[in-house]
């Protein structure tokens, strides 16, 4: 059975849990649960059953506006697939991560989260650009909710100001594809929102760079990059935990894939042209996202802004125009998805106990919640780049790649590793470390639920770190079609 089931199941799931809760309350919640271990281990198995002889572990195409050239086409490669098991995956952990945090309407919440991953799906699949922004629209809707219903003090806020920042960039991506496919059809008289033929499509230099930019923007919007951030630190302490989980996690990564798959990808003389641009944004979201996380009190707010940090190196490393640059961003994409859910994931945890996310009124909480502390140690370091682990190989292969490019640039993104490490452990020290504060008295360690996913989460980070080579021989392929590969 064709892994791209994983859509209608998804979708279906999500409204079975939906009516699921006249049923039982809990129900819902084990219904997209089990939804999403299965379709995890139905990605493993497609995983380790290897690809057919084009390189692809799906594709089925079939035509849906013949008139316009619109298709249903989706495939799946190593990219793609890694990506999409990521996904699924995170669901398990995003469901797990707020079991007890939602108080009411528990099958709306479910069924969000269930159709925000079947959306997350179809962008890693689709390979009609029409398709394709259909489903970038599918995930937008669902995530709104999650925050504007239960979202935390100021939701209402947040929720808007997500929803217009990547409404409308998403609007400005929509004018370039509509734009794209007409410079397109008057050159070979052909009208198709076909990806494979859009590549290949004549454009003159200006047009190219225009369109290019359209599809920049919208990427960006979403990665975040400065100067396009600022929702993501609002969406993210407001959002619900499992909100976090899938922003950091797995939205976040849309836009990488994005800018791999479609930018350098329809246009990638022009994006050879920007390099140095795309580079110069990635190292000033390395510095600048650093520099704010370390001037946050809030814990959530301040693993919103290390995310910010992140993503700048994976916007280094696809421009830096070669292979070892592009497949450290792909390794950053998967490590940073594992320790920024994981690190939200203890954030939501600590406001759940102590009703605030304040690292001020927290301190020495290590000596009440060992195990607690114990984690939280673990996923800091990872964060922070320790060797052995998932976000290290990611960032030293971007590093690399980057100094093939730019020895200047890559001098100042190595500075944003070291202003990681002084904000990943001021977080610490704050909050697990010191003296303990008075007023939190006794305090609920991790029980089975939260270190059973918390467990899963440090293996995938050290399975990473020790045998990168599983993930980049995944994308070797993809990755050595590239133009600018060298």
């Amino acid at each position: 059975m064709s892994l791209l089931w994983l859509i209608p199941l998804l979708l279906v799931a999500g409204v079975v849990a939906w009516l699921s809760e006249r049923v039982r309350t809990t129900l819902p919640n084990w219904i997209s649960l089990i939804t999403f271990i299965v379709a995890t281990l139905w990605v493993t198995v497609v995983w380790f059953s290897g690809p057919d002889t084009n390189g692809l572990y799906a594709n089925w195409v079939q035509d849906w506006i013949p008139r316009f050239g619109i298709d249903f086409r989706f495939e799946v490669d190593g990219l793609s697939l890694m990506l999409i098991g990521l996904t699924t995956f995170l669901g398990v952990v995003a469901v797990v991560s707020s079991w007890t945090e939602t108080k009411t309407r528990h099958g709306f919440f479910q069924f969000n989260i269930l159709w925000v991953m079947a959306g997350v799906v179809g962008v890693f699949s689709a390979f009609d650009l029409f398709l394709f922004f259909f489903f970038w629209e599918v995930m937008l809707i669902p995530m709104y909710f999650l925050i504007a219903i239960w979202g935390h003090e100021d939701k209402e806020y947040a929720s808007m100001k997500f929803f217009l920042f990547t409404q409308i960039s998403g609007l400005l991506m929509l004018v370039a594809i509509v734009a794209l496919v007409w410079f397109n059809a008057s050159s070979s008289g052909s009208l198709t929102f076909n990806y494979f033929e859009l590549v290949n499509a004549d454009l003159d230099s200006t047009t190219a760079k225009l369109l290019m930019l359209g599809f920049f923007i919208a990427f960006i919007t979403k990665l975040p990059s400065v100067p396009v951030h600022t929702w993501l630190p609002d969406a993210h302490t407001q959002a619900p935990t499992a909100g976090s989980v899938i922003l950091a996690g797995i939205l976040l990564k849309t836009g990488a894939y994005g800018i791999i798959r479609f930018v350098i990808t329809l246009f990638p003389d022009v994006s050879q042209d920007f390099c140095v641009w795309g580079m110069s944004l990635g190292v000033v979201s390395i510095l600048y996202g650093g520099y704010l996380a370390y001037s946050q009190t809030d814990f959530k707010r301040l693993v919103a802004y290390s995310s910010i940090a992140h993503m700048g190196f994976i916007l280094v490393g696809v421009y830096s125009f070669n292979k070892l640059g592009t497949q450290g961003a792909i390794i950053t994409m998967i490590a940073h998805g594992f320790s920024t859910a994981a690190l939200f994931m203890m954030a939501g945890s600590l406001q759940e106990r102590l009703h605030s996310r304040e690292m001020s009124k927290m301190g020495g909480l290590w000596v009440r919640a060992p195990r607690m502390g114990a984690v939280t140690m673990f996923f800091v370091i990872a964060s922070v780049g320790m060797p052995g682990l998932g976000n290290f190989i990611g960032e030293f292969l971007v590093l690399i790649g980057a100094f093939q490019k730019s020895i200047v640039l890559t001098v100042f993104a190595t500075i944003g590793i070291v202003v990681a490490a002084v904000y990943g452990l001021s977080l610490m020290q704050r909050s697990f470390q010191g003296v303990p504060n008075p007023n939190v008295p006794k305090m609920r360690d991790f029980a089975f639920r939260e270190m059973s996913v918390m467990v899963l989460l440090m293996i995938a980070l050290v399975w990473v770190g020790i045998y990168p080579q599983s993930l980049l021989r995944m994308s070797d392929t993809f990755v050595s079609m590239l133009e600018f590969v060298s």
